[in-house]
């Protein structure tokens, strides 16, 4: 079986033709290309923002015009994570899936459901010809994942709905109302580097690899190892009693994702490399009994540097990090707070305020890391960063705070939520879950530009986004969908 195979076929399709498009945050012009043609091709009025965005609009079947107009929402972008060992182009190549009994996945990259599948479901509404509704207005926004912008960038008047559904939810029988704000946080800072050693030194690599990663806002809750900070963990130790030199260090490659790999290049003493190694060996061992629950793949992996030709390295051209600034800059890293900070009050079982510790990079004269934060509560988040602004300026480094956005507050009167609990209800037999969501969703920012619109978020149940072990639930597509044209049907008139 195929992702072709698979029902409903009209949303599946679409979504195929979404995975054939590379879309890489920032990187959105094949698939805004796409759209806009795909479009064309049926007759529906469609256009580009002046941001970029896509706008499309469907006027209502015959008998339904006296319905408000609704909005359905979601980003054409896509997280681009890939398993170490894979060969993949995110700017070039297709995703390519696979079906794992009642679920699709992609083949050792991010499968892109978040949100393939809510701008799937869009497409699909506006070119079926048996889906009854009032006017329709589809907004596909760009560059979501890193930063919101098309959300942010959307101005006002540009569209005529009442009521806002957004599709980038990742759990079928969840309705979220509410979610996180977010800030960014990146430390910089210069240092200077030393000539190799000549003698007396081996060159090794340290790495930490297998762990589960995550989407930094909906998985934080589940305490996943951080790639990065178990590597700090690792490396101190060889930096203050073994004599070891660092050379570089990189972890992490997108904000939004819990780190899954950290790696760094070592001069190692050669007398002092059973040490480190037992040293290794012995903090290795620790760590896997840690997080053996949440992260059973977990490997530290400390072996002679193999060079390109295939034989073990000696210190060469690579100069390393001066003694003391390479601890003060481990140090930061293992005392900079990560993970879940605060569980929110106001809704059980959420969390309210966390970090995550997203990039870090040592390499040729430069230190930076990367932080983003997330608290439902603004005054948190604030407190939160001054935290990881103070860690760093104890070491003498400067924080950059930017692109923050506040939460988006529940709205306890919604008319297009009672409308969407009472058909669920009655079409499925049971009450949907109403929430708020630890993660950013542009719901709050659409908002600053439609402060008069109607909003709940809602989508099919994926699984660990923002990874390569990504993964969409095919049953809830087709729930989502007979649950979509139902609500369509139910929209309250003008």
């Amino acid at each position: 079986m195929t992702i072709k195979d698979l029902k409903p076929s009209i949303v599946w399709n679409n979504f195929y033709s979404l995975t054939r498009c590379p879309r890489p945050s920032k990187h959105e012009e094949i698939v805004r290309k796409f759209l806009l043609d795909w479009a064309a091709e049926r007759g529906i009025e469609a256009f580009a923002d002046d941001t970029g965005n896509v706008i499309m609009r469907i006027p209502a079947t015959p008998g339904y015009e006296n319905l408000k107009t609704v909005v359905l929402q979601g980003h054409m972008d896509m997280v681009p994570q890939k398993n170490a060992d894979v060969k993949h182009d995110f700017l070039k190549d297709p995703i390519e899936t696979w079906v794992d009994g009642e679920w699709l996945r992609a083949r050792g990259t991010t499968l892109g459901a978040d949100d393939g599948l809510g701008v799937a479901l869009a497409m699909s509404v506006a070119e079926s010809p048996s889906v009854k509704h009032g006017p329709i207005e589809i907004l596909v926004t760009y560059d979501e994942e890193t930063g919101m912008t098309g959300a942010s960038l959307l101005k006002p008047g540009v569209l005529k709905g009442d009521i806002l559904i957004n599709l980038d939810s990742e759990s079928e029988g969840e309705f979220y109302v509410g979610c996180a704000g977010g800030l960014d946080a990146v430390a910089t800072a210069r240092y200077r580097r030393k000539n190799e050693p000549k003698r007396g030194y081996y060159c090794y690599s340290l790495a930490v690899k297998g762990c589960q990663g995550g989407h930094s806002g909906m998985d934080i809750i589940l305490c996943r190892a951080n790639a990065n900070r178990l590597m700090a963990r690792v490396l101190l130790p060889l930096l203050e009693k073994h004599g070891v030199k660092l050379v570089d260090l990189e972890g992490g490659t997108l904000r939004n994702a819990i780190p899954r790999e950290a790696f760094a290049t070592l001069y190692v003493p050669k007398k002092g490399v059973s040490g480190a190694k037992r040293a290794v060996t012995r903090i290795a061992n620790a760590l896997k009994d840690e997080y053996a629950a949440t992260d059973p793949g977990l490997q530290v992996i400390f072996e002679p540097y193999v060079c390109a030709e295939g034989e073990v390295c000696e210190p060469g051209d690579c100069k390393y990090v001066e003694e003391e600034a390479a601890k003060r800059f481990v140090r930061c890293i293992l005392a900079c707070p990560d993970g879940v900070e605060r569980m929110s009050d106001a809704m059980p079982g959420m969390v309210e305020t966390s970090v995550n510790l997203a990039m870090v990079e040592i390499y040729r004269g430069k230190f930076s890391v990367v932080c983003l934060l997330r608290s439902s509560v603004d005054s948190a988040k604030a407190a939160l960063a001054k935290r990881i602004e103070s860690v760093f300026a104890l070491a003498g480094i400067n924080v950059k705070l930017s692109g923050g956005y506040s939460g988006w507050a529940p709205n306890a009167s919604s008319e297009i939520l009672a409308i969407m609990k009472k058909v669920y209800k009655s079409k499925f037999g049971e009450d949907p879950k109403v929430m708020a969501i630890h993660a950013g969703l542009e719901c709050g920012i659409l908002s600053g530009a439609y402060p008069h619109w109607d909003m709940v978020s809602m989508g099919p149940t994926l699984l660990s986004p923002h990874s390569p072990d990504e993964r969409a639930f095919i049953p809830s597509v087709q729930k989502i969908w007979d649950f979509l044209q139902e609500v369509l049907v139910n929209i309250p008139a003008k």
